[in-house]
């Protein structure tokens, strides 16, 4: 079969359906997608609520609790105790499928009735870490969110196996641990990024085996090297106390040094270990996985993303979670699920199941929300397996002759994930509008949910301004002070114009001598994110020039392949847009230089 190109008819954007997609599709029996890639990924992560959590109550128990979803969704929200429990059964809200009416609508209203849990978490596995989302076996963690095996930490995400660390992003087997992104099996790091293996390094970059290096880039296997100068141990020890920021003025000029320093080094053209035939970025231990971002162990997937390890084959556009194989557009789906298309939140040995919401085991499920460990269900009532197979067909027949139409026009057929419209969530809200931020004037004519910011009457009792130099100034009382961000809310990243310090955070700033923070955590995660490359593919070319890059700036250490004075000629997709400042070389020149 040949490559098909077509036209988005969201974006309008042209993309390309290649013969092993269509295999794809074939095999599981769906049709073609009318979206792009980036369309369908914004389409998902729109579902997606990582990070904003809100007080209400159980609307079983009443029991007081945190949860993804704010009063003004209208969703019947359950405390973990009651969700879980067997005291409801999600076959009490099963309604007869109308004809008349569009079955997306049908759904949206099954939504709207049956409990939803308040948070996506294990709750077993969580010790004195209720301000958590998407999280499993935590202990003393706080404002954590799509992270397991962790404890003692706080203000961070995507961490797992780590403890004692503070406002980091993409860690793993960490350990005291503060302001990194990126880093693997890292001890005592802080203000690092793409690090893997090191221990007591500060504001380095791409270090692999290193220790005692402060302000480095691209080293392998060092140590005792500040701004990627070497020195004997007792001459680095006297330029780190020099160095050492110990006030926010002191590590705010370092990091604007080290920025510099660090673009003046090539920057390979993607982030990845241990792979085989695989394009994106953040890919690790994968084999034919492609347009994949932050993935792990998966196999002949494509346009997949945010993919815990543990195990995903044979699947196209899903988002979220691992474990299973041959799903598609689908969200928070895993643990040994299998055929699971068009759904949200899916879990435990599940199969065949479409177009379903908060699904607990079981089988052979369309359009149904909540139900546990059922089988030949749709819109919660339970069917004869013929009967079953017949209404499917026919439900399906209708999607595709009277489809769901959203305010801008969008056609939604059998084969389509739900539309953002429908979302419970406001598009600023959610993961979409974290890797596509859009203003709000734009979602409202696009049709989008939009989730105002609550008003900040916060009675500031310090300001940022105010705070004391150095930790050592700083006493016990400062936990009960409600401190002013420095932004003021003045910023786009969803500023939370005050903050306050929690004891062990205190405790921590003292063990790791660092300064109380001037930002609230909500704008100290929006810098941190910006050391995250995009989920967005460019193409570009190798920058290596020859015997130096492009731009003149890093001269090459060695003669590379490619022969003298002659530019690479390699060309490759890479997150890295047009414009960045980073030196960007393809594979086999950047491990030239830093091997």
């Amino acid at each position: 079969m040949k490559s098909e190109t077509k036209t988005c008819q969201n974006c309008k954007n042209k993309f390309t359906i290649e013969p092993e997609d269509f295999d794809f599709y074939n095999k599981i029996n769906v049709p073609t997608p009318t979206f792009c890639p980036e369309c369908r990924l914004i389409r998902r992560f729109a579902w997606r609520n990582q990070y904003f959590l809100y007080p209400r109550e159980c609307d079983r128990c009443g029991k007081a609790m945190i949860s993804v979803f704010s009063k003004d969704t209208g969703l019947t929200v359950y405390c973990p105790p009651c969700w879980w429990s067997d005291k409801w059964d999600g076959m009490e809200y099963g309604v007869d499928f109308d004809p008349k009416k569009l079955f997306l609508v049908q759904l949206r209203k099954l939504l709207q009735r049956v409990p939803v849990m308040n948070r996506f978490c294990l709750y077993a596995g969580l010790v004195n870490s209720e301000y958590t989302n998407m999280v499993s076996y935590l202990k003393n963690c706080y404002l954590v969110s799509h992270s397991d095996h962790n404890e003692n930490c706080a203000y961070s995400a995507f961490i797992t196996h780590t403890n004692d660390s503070y406002d980091s992003l993409m860690v793993d087997k960490c350990e005291l641990c503060y302001e990194c992104v990126n880093c693997r099996r890292c001890f005592n790091a802080f203000f690092s990024i793409d690090c893997q293996d090191c221990h007591d390094i500060g504001f380095s970059r791409n270090c692999i085996g290193c220790s005692h290096c402060f302000g480095c880039t691209n080293l392998r296997n060092k140590q005792y090297h500040v701004f990627n100068k070497p020195y004997s141990k007792e001459e680095y020890e006297e330029k780190i106390r020099e160095l050492q920021p110990k006030t926010l003025t002191a590590r705010r000029k370092i990091q604007e040094h080290v920025e510099k320093l660090w673009n003046k080094f090539p920057q390979k053209y993607m982030h990845e270990r241990k792979n085989t035939n695989v394009s994106g970025d953040y890919i690790y231990n994968s084999k034919n996985a492609r347009d994949s971002y932050i993935i792990a162990d998966c196999e002949n997937c494509r346009f997949c993303s945010i993919v815990s390890p543990g195990g995903l084959k044979d699947c196209y556009d899903f988002t979220h979670y691992t474990g299973g194989e041959l799903f598609y557009e689908g969200l928070q789906i895993g643990d040994q699920a299998s055929r699971i298309f068009f759904s949200w939140f899916v879990l435990s040995g599940v199969r065949e199941v479409e177009y379903s919401m908060f699904i607990i085991g079981g089988s052979n499920i369309f359009g149904s929300v909540g139900l546990k460990k059922r089988e030949y269900c749709i819109l919660n009532k339970q069917y004869p397996k013929e009967e079953f197979e017949i209404l499917r067909e026919q439900i399906i027949d209708q999607m595709n002759t009277k489809p769901y139409k959203d305010k801008q026009g969008n056609v939604y057929r059998y084969g389509e994930f739900f539309p953002i419209e429908l979302s419970p969530f406001g598009y600023n809200e959610t993961t979409a509008y974290e890797h596509f931020p859009i203003a709000q004037e734009e979602a409202k004519v696009r049709g989008y949910n939009w989730k105002p910011l609550r008003e900040r009457d916060y009675k500031v009792t310090k300001k940022s301004s105010d705070l004391p130099e150095t930790i050592e100034e700083v006493n016990d009382s400062i936990t009960g002070e409600v401190i002013s961000c420095e932004h003021e809310g003045r910023c786009d990243d969803q500023c939370s114009t005050a903050f306050k310090v929690i004891p062990q955070e205190l405790q921590f700033y003292r063990r790791m001598s660092l300064p109380v923070p001037h930002l609230c955590p909500n704008c100290r995660y929006a810098k941190r994110i910006m050391w995250r490359n995009p989920a967005k593919l460019y193409k570009r070319k190798c920058q290596c020039a020859g015997t130096r890059s492009e731009n003149n700036l890093y001269q090459n250490t060695i003669v590379h392949q490619h022969h003298g004075s002659n530019h690479c000629s390699n060309e490759f997709e890479t997150t890295y847009a047009l414009g960045r400042k980073e030196i960007v070389y393809c594979e086999k020149c950047y491990q030239q230089e830093v091997v």
